[in-house]
């Protein structure tokens, strides 16, 4: 849907016209015409009707309306917003220029400004008269059609479509990798030691085979129990329907008649209740997807103690944590050699051991490790190919459509329709930072805090009460964990997320999800010549064997992201893109940045890891959007005179790697403090800077800091270095380096600072660097190290929580 573009515009909009940003404009509209002086609030009508429409389309996507009409006009709304987006930047940028110093920009400017107010002006209007022919084509205030008034709220119309349901019958063998699970599931059942009423979750990511592992066991243990129902929820669900179906499950077996139909929520409530308090009962909660939903049943879930069962599916953390741990099962993903016996199981049911000819083999186990291990894939791609013939190229041809296949092909588009639930119930703040997953190569390790940085460039996360932006981002990717739309890889010691991966399919599915949204777009021409997308807003170059065929549309582009390293030369730097706010290069042959770079007056990120660049032109002090500077193991050193107008800056990263073994004591060569470093009132990352006298008296400016590392420390050093930390209340990762073997460290100081930090446990207000987690130290004194061991240990007793100390 288009709720996603919507949503980040309208956020834009708010911003540009919020009252501190007027109050720039408002001395440079005032000199202008009477259409200039109208664009706030030109825009504000625009943002109210830009909101209307993010309503209209919550509603269509609720009552699942499809139809063509309703899919070209949603399309048109997006197109609306993304032309919406461009002006919001255009009109940010005049006005902050007007703000900045004149003089300091007529001297890097010397062509004419790229955007006027005049043209501003006429876009806006532009726009509004687009908007009054959107609204009269489909007006939002009408029922949508062929949609019904109320949704379905019991999978009644979908569950052919989208659940296996529990009159869907699956052999023993067949149930390849889920065997163990299985046992699980039925010992849980029937824990005779256990009498009391037990809810047993069983969770996982949509298709992984949850409903077809408790379906299995329904059908076996059913009979076990006086009573049993299953009744499969929908996201929009009514817990009175919940209630009407199990009692239609219930009254069904005893052969009894009843009307539930005509039946109040008190009635619904009581007859239940009336049933469950006198037998052993078991009751399957089918894709549920709010712990919501439990809390409601509760009112019915009689515990008389005689070994009654609940069975919950989710794809979702939330709704399992209603489930004690040791009656929680997790479903993952088939290893290899199960996938593979699956998939032979559907593709070649008549053969004698489902054997694959040696000549399908290759081919075969390509689409396996494409479905990553996912039953449901596996077994509608198998079961389709096992009505195609033979051939290799006909296989070959197979793979490489895939995904066309999927979309297209009926036999398969209940894979989609599953999968992409997940996506259509995501909350409108997190669809944007899924989908921005899909824009890294497969199987790429994904680091939390690059993909953080890169959401929060983007504009995806807004501040929320006294939670930083990195904060709330870190939330949002825990979210998207827990509904199994992310894979954890790694945590790291302190048991936080530290690289995150996306299940291969349903990274094929959200790159198909993001063209048709134009959202992004990945860049592979390894198969021949491809075309960028003209409309797209996003690219991701994971193959480059040729130049980067130009389009319309790519001066448009918000993000460029490059993993190809054999990129041609031509290709390298996007400078034609003026929006661009996040430009990630790390790892291309890269020698130098052109002056162009400058204009690029969007920019919110810039990533040069491992480049060969040695020095950054003097017009990057004209990226006063800034917020992510990075140069990790280059040869750049030195930010250019005049970087202290990058007031915005939050995160820098620069170093020369000297010894990548890390065996010699100089193994890193720090950035060099510029002058005016020490304004830079956001900044929470400097990471690694060289100590002086001045270095160490001027980081106390830097109160924000949450990740500092300092090399080069001297003895001389220490008292003023500890003052300064003193005043870091945020601080969470800390990095002190002696300037050489022989100068050892005194920061007793510290240490002191961090016992009146135990002392006063209770009282936050005078807390010194209470977030703190990770201390690193090299060549300190003995007793510092020894006093750091006991201060912390007794923080950890006290607090509950987990730091870590690494000492040279």
């Amino acid at each position: 849907m288009a709720d996603a573009a919507l949503l980040l515009v309208t956020k834009k909009i708010g911003k540009a016209v919020a009252a501190e940003t007027l109050s720039y404009a408002r001395p440079l509209l005032e000199k202008k015409s009477r259409s200039i002086k109208a664009v706030p609030d030109k825009m504000i009508l625009i943002k109210n009707d830009l909101e209307l429409i993010r309503a209209y389309l919550k509603e269509v996507d609720r009552k699942g309306c499809t139809d063509l009409v309703t899919e070209t006009w949603i399309g048109q709304a997006r197109k609306l917003a993304y032309d919406m987006e461009d002006i919001v930047d255009q009109f940010t940028y005049v006005v902050g220029k007007h703000h900045l110093d004149g003089a300091w920009w007529s001297f890097f400017t010397k062509c004419q400004d790229p955007f006027t107010l005049d043209e501003i002006a006429a876009a806006v209007r532009r726009i509004n008269r687009e908007l009054k022919r959107l609204k009269e084509c489909r007006d939002w205030t009408q029922p949508v059609a062929g949609g019904s008034d109320v949704p379905a709220k019991d999978y009644a119309t979908q569950q052919q479509m989208y659940l296996p349901g529990h009159g869907y019958s699956i052999s023993d063998e067949e149930l390849i990798g889920l065997d163990r699970n299985r046992e699980i599931l039925v010992r849980l059942m029937n824990l005779n030691k256990c009498s009391h009423l037990q809810i047993i979750a069983v969770c996982g990511m949509g298709g992984i085979g949850k409903s077809t592992l408790v379906n299995n066991v329904f059908r076996k243990e059913a009979s076990k129990f006086e009573c049993h129902a299953w009744v499969s929820v929908s996201q929009s669900y009514n817990i009175y329907d919940i209630w009407r179906s199990m009692l239609k499950e219930i009254y069904s077996k005893e052969k009894k008649e009843f009307d539930a139909e005509n039946m109040t929520g008190a009635e619904l409530q009581m007859e239940l209740k009336k049933i469950l308090e006198t037998k052993r009962y078991l009751i399957i909660l089918d894709d549920v997807w709010t712990a919501e939903v439990f809390r409601e049943l509760k009112e019915v879930l009689v515990d008389t103690g005689m070994g009654s069962r609940v069975v919950i599916t989710t794809r979702i953390e939330e709704v399992a944590s209603v489930a004690d741990d040791s009656y929680k099962i997790k479903v993952e993903p088939l290893e290899e050699e199960e996938a593979w016996r699956l998939f032979r199981r559907k593709a070649f049911p008549r053969t004698e051991n489902h054997i694959c000819p040696l000549v399908l083999e290759e081919c075969g186990k390509s689409i396996v490790e494409k479905c990553d291990g996912l039953p449901l894939a596996l077994v509608a791609i198998g079961s389709t190919l096992s009505h195609k013939a033979q051939d290799v190229a006909e296989w070959r041809r197979f793979y490489n459509q895939l995904i066309w296949e999927l979309h297209n092909n009926g036999d398969l588009n209940r894979v989609v329709k599953i999968l992409n639930l997940s996506y259509k119930y995501l909350p409108d703040h997190l669809k944007s930072c899924f989908l921005y997953c899909a824009m890294f190569p497969e199987d790429h390790m994904i680091h939390r805090k690059r993909l953080i940085r890169l959401w929060v460039a983007e504009g995806f996360i807004e501040q929320i009460g006294a939670c930083s932006l990195e904060d709330v981002a870190e939330g949002f990717l825990t979210e998207l964990v827990r509904r199994s739309m992310l894979h954890v890889v790694e945590r790291n010691s302190f048991n936080r997320i530290k690289c995150v991966r996306m299940h291969d399919l349903v990274r094929e599915l959200a790159i198909f999800q993001s063209r048709r949204e134009s959202f992004g777009t990945t860049y592979d021409d390894s198969h021949g010549v491809m075309q960028v997308e003209s409309d797209s807003r996003r690219m991701s170059v994971l193959q480059c064997k040729n130049d980067i065929q130009p389009s319309t549309g790519q001066c448009r582009l918000r993000t460029f992201i490059a993993f190809s390293s054999n990129m041609a030369s031509s290709s390298l730097f996007p400078s034609e893109s003026k929006y661009l706010a996040v430009l990630e290069l790390a790892g291309l042959p890269i020698e130098t940045i052109p002056n162009s770079a400058g204009d690029l007056f969007n920019l919110r990120y810039l990533g040069l890891d491992k480049t060969n660049v040695k020095v950054l032109p003097n017009s990057v002090v004209k990226l006063h959007n800034l917020e992510t500077l990075s140069l990790q193991d280059t040869e750049c050193l030195h930010l250019p005179r005049g970087s202290e107008k990058l007031k915005k800056l939050r995160h820098i990263w620069m170093y020369k790697l000297l010894d990548s073994t890390f065996s010699i004591f100089r193994s890193i060569g720090p950035m060099e403090p510029f002058e005016g470093l020490w304004s830079l009132k956001n900044l929470q990352t400097l990471k690694p800077v060289c100590a002086s006298e001045v270095s160490v008296t001027k980081l106390a400016n830097l109160s924000q800091l949450r990740t500092l590392s300092i090399i080069g420390v001297r003895s001389i050093h220490c008292a003023q270095l500890c003052a300064s930390l003193s005043m870091m209340h945020q601080l969470s990762l800390l990095e002190i380096k002696a300037s050489n073997e022989d100068d050892v460290l005194q920061l007793e100081t510290l240490v002191y600072t961090l016992h009146a930090k135990v002392c006063f446990i209770l009282l936050p207000s005078i807390l010194i660097l209470q977030y703190l987690c990770l201390v690193v130290l090299s060549y300190c004194s003995e007793i510092t190290i020894m006093y750091f061991y006991i201060v912390i240990h007794v923080i950890m007793l006290k607090t509950s929580a987990t730091c870590s100390t690494h000492v040279q």
